[in-house]
Formats: structure tokens, sequence, C-alpha cells
């Protein structure tokens, strides 16, 4: 046979299976494990995947020695706010002395400064903006990521927010989900007007919808944001203009957000730290994926935690995300993520695997492009240093990501120490 590109002399090649929708409950606990790998890719997919020694007898025009390294899918992150102006950096003294988040409001501080600093930001700003957050997430091994509007809350800075993911798409390789996200928060001028906002936001989705701005609709569903009655018309208003949907819910109290997405059939209901019982049962009765965010949970300092434990025992389908934003999880690095779930989740080094891979494609409606490898697949993968694949959870904070891959091309590697000479160096 002969190859565009041949990897060969993986140590080990991480396969999560796909069969059409995430893996639930049992299935989440088994992740194939391919020891002594090679594939081959043609045209930007996997044409092969074998062992090593069987490659030996392949032709390619590129052969890639994985020196013995593990290799899995690209990372798939199915939850960020990754457009937004300014930062927040001057909130965390105030936290630390324990002021609470509406005194920080009302000193124009939390989501309603970025907000303002997103609206008084350049297009061209955002992009470059975006664009350091987005490649930092790839340099630690993510191919394919959601991100959402929502720092607008009136109709042109939530365009503007999409328009930046558009722009995003064309300038990497990789794939930007695009979510709306209009009902992030309540505007302060429409405070006891909630109903009329959320009809500026749905007249909002119609232009989202021709201009092909967005796949997703979202509302954040909480105490002080969002009912779930209030939820439910927007999301079902948002399916019948035939958006995907997705839901921020249970965060704070288990008001049904759970509940809400199984019944209407989201994509997924992210947060759930204060999902019920029988939300729960709900999910694992559903196809919508529980996206956790322990990076938010560990941020905000809270001691609960999602279930993820009690999620996945019953049968749900689990994936993992950064929620990457500004005020409450500031942080790229997925795989600091897989470290607090198997910390703080209790999750198996398998579970996390499919979580951040098959999972979190699903999750995002990208179950058939990404958060796999096979023959036919797109050839997104991540060549990492580390011993096997136990190891990434295990040593947590820092990047494991040797090399990034996207089509079968290397779009990211790490530069070996000596290959750069530090300012002032002899």
């Amino acid at each position: 046979m002969n190859f565009d590109l041949l990897v060969y002399n993986i140590g080990q090649l991480i396969l999560p299976r796909f069969t059409g929708n995430a893996l639930k409950g049992e299935e989440m606990k088994q992740l194939a494990v391919r020891e002594s790998a090679a594939f081959g890719v043609n045209d930007g997919k996997v044409a092969w995947i074998g062992s090593s020694t069987e490659a030996e007898g392949y032709n390619a025009k590129l052969k890639l020695d994985a020196e013995g390294k593990v290799v899995s899918p690209g990372l798939v992150d199915p939850h960020t706010h990754l457009v937004f102006g300014g930062s927040r950096e001057h909130e965390l003294a105030l936290k630390q002395e324990g002021v609470p988040y509406l005194e920080i409001l009302a000193r124009g501080g939390g989501i309603l400064s970025t907000v303002e600093a997103t609206k008084n930001a350049a297009l061209q700003d955002l992009v470059e903006k975006a664009s350091f957050h987005l490649e930092r997430m790839v340099s630690h091994g993510v191919t394919t990521m959601e991100a959402k509007s929502g720092y607008g809350l009136e109709r042109e800075t939530e365009l503007k927010q999409l328009s930046v993911i558009h722009k995003l798409n064309e300038k990497y390789p990789i794939s930007v989900v695009s979510t709306f996200l209009g009902p992030h928060a309540i505007p302060p001028a429409y405070k006891g007007k909630e109903n009329e906002f959320l009809l500026e936001m749905l007249d909002v989705l119609e232009e989202i919808k021709e201009k092909k701005l967005a796949d997703f609709a979202d509302i954040f569903c909480e105490t002080g944001v969002f009912t779930i009655d209030q939820s439910r018309v927007f999301l079902q208003k948002a399916k019948e203009k035939g958006f995907g949907l997705k839901i921020h819910a249970d965060e704070i109290d288990p008001l049904g957000g759970a509940e809400l997405a199984s019944s209407l059939g989201a994509a997924s209901a992210d947060h759930l730290v204060a999902a019920s019982d029988e939300g729960i049962r709900m999910l694992s009765e559903s196809d919508t994926v529980a996206v956790l965010l322990p990076g938010t949970t560990f941020y905000l300092g809270k001691d609960q935690y999602a279930r993820a434990r009690k999620m996945i025992d019953e049968g749900a389908a689990v994936a993992l995300a950064t929620d990457f934003n500004p005020g409450s999880c500031v942080t790229e690095n997925l795989q600091f993520i897989m470290s607090l779930a198997a910390l703080k989740l209790k999750m198996t080094t398998e579970e996390i695997w499919n979580a951040v891979t098959v999972n979190a494609a699903c999750a995002i409606g990208r179950g058939k492009e990404a958060g796999t490898l096979d023959v036919g697949r797109q050839a997104d993968f991540v060549i990492w240093d580390v011993p096997n694949y136990k190891y990434i959870p295990y040593h947590y904070g820092v990047n494991h990501a040797k090399r990034v891959f996207v089509s079968g091309e290397m779009i990211w590697e790490r530069i070996p120490f000596g290959e750069f000479q530090l300012s002032g160096a002899r």
C-alpha cells in the first residue's frame, strides 16, 4: 500500500468507538488501545490501521516515527466562551476578600464588564484575541471546539461575536462549532421584562439562521437568570428554526434543566452540578450528553462537583469541557480538566478519554467527523510525550502534547529546548 503519511512505532494508539451516538454508562468504561501500532493517511483521511510490523512493508510520501509515544484522536472541547473583550483579573482579589458576586457586579465587574468590553472592541481585535486563546487550546491537543456568543446581550454585538467565530474557521484548519447564547444574562434595562428580551433574541436567531452564523442555540437556565418555562419557550422556538439545542442547566439549583434538555432532545446539557436524581435518570434514557465543567467548580472554590459517577453508573453519556471564559474558568488546558475529572469527578482514565473525544464530539453534533480515528475518518490526531495513556490525568497542570495534526497535516509542534536560544544566552 502507498500513503501520503505513514505514522509508525506508536507505543499506544487510542481508538475510541463511535457507534452512531455518544457512549453511555458501561460503554464509557471501554477504551480500545492498540499497542505497537501504525496507521496510514491518504487525502487527509485515515486509510489503514495496523501494526508497526505490517507498516514496514508499506510506502509513503512521508513516514513519521512516533518514537513509542501515545497517539490519540484530536481532543474535542465542547463548551467554551472563546470570543470576548477585556479581562477580569482585578476581580480575583475581590473574590479572595469574600466580596459577593452581586457587589462585584455593582462595582462594574462581572459579566456586564465583559459585555461592555466586547461591545467596545473592534471585530479584528476580537479575532486577534480569540486567535491567541484558540492557538493555546490547539497546543494542548484540541482540534475541534465549540465557541459561544453571549457577551453582547443585544443584536449587534452578538452578531459580531458570531462573525468572529466564522472568521476563525476561515483562518484555521480546525473546526470551531458556533453557538448562539444571546440569553446568557439579563441586561439591566430588561429587569422584569425578561420575556421581552427573549423575543428580541429570537428575532436575532432569524438573522443568524439566514447568515448561517451558528449551529446551536443556548440559554442560561438558572436562579436569577431564566426560568424553566422561559427556557422551554426559547429552545422550542429555536428548534423550530432548525437550530440544535444546548442549555446551561442546574449549575447552582436543581431547577430541572437536565429534564428539560432530555425532553427536548438537546444535544447537551451543560454544568449540571445540581442536577436532580430525576434529571440524571432522564439523561440516561435520552441521547442528550451531560457536558461537565469541573474547571469552573474548581475556579469558583466550590466543594460540590457534578455527580459524574452517578451519571455514568446510571447509564448517561458524559463529556468534559474547559468552559474557558474570563470570569469563572480562565483556562485553555483541557488536559487539566482531565486531571480534575479523575480527582474530583472520580472518573476512570478510560471514561475520561471517551469524554474528551467521541462523547465531546457528539455533544456538538460532530460525532461523525471528530473524536475518533478509524478508516475513512478525518486524520485529526495528537502525538503525546507520555509513556502510556493513563499518564495525562495523573501528571496534571502541564502540557503533554508533542505534535498536533489536522487532516494529516501537522499544525503545531512543541519546539525542543535546544532549537531556540534564550534571550541573553551565550
